[in-house]
């Protein structure tokens, strides 16, 4: 967790000497979490998954795990917690001998 916690630590230090959290209501994070996640689909558009440009695909991933942390961040949830709980809904969700090897939606199993 002190990983997580330190990235989001720079991410705000970044932020604020900018002035920038003016800027980074829940809304608008939100917002660009789903601008750079087109951007990041962009880059496998009318290509194979291999073709696409992988320094690119980082770059975006990295701006959808950006806005994703401040945006936790603003709701004070804990990253880590969040994804275990996560994890663990969906595992109700999808039980292993109903999901495994099957791409169905929960409700078609």
């Amino acid at each position: 967790m002190a990983e997580i916690q330190k990235i989001i630590s720079e991410l705000i230090q970044f932020r604020d000497e900018r002035d920038w959290a003016q800027f980074h209501n829940p809304k608008d994070l939100a917002l660009a979490i789903n601008v750079e996640a087109g951007e990041l689909l962009e880059l496998f558009l009318w290509k194979t998954p291999e073709n696409a440009n992988r320094n690119k695909v980082k770059e975006e991933l990295a701006d959808i795990l950006a806005y994703a942390f401040l945006l936790a961040e603003k709701y004070e949830f804990d990253v880590k917690e969040i994804v275990l709980e996560k994890i663990k809904i969906n595992g109700q969700k999808y039980p292993v001998d109903k999901a495994k090897g099957n791409a169905k939606k929960y409700n078609e199993l």
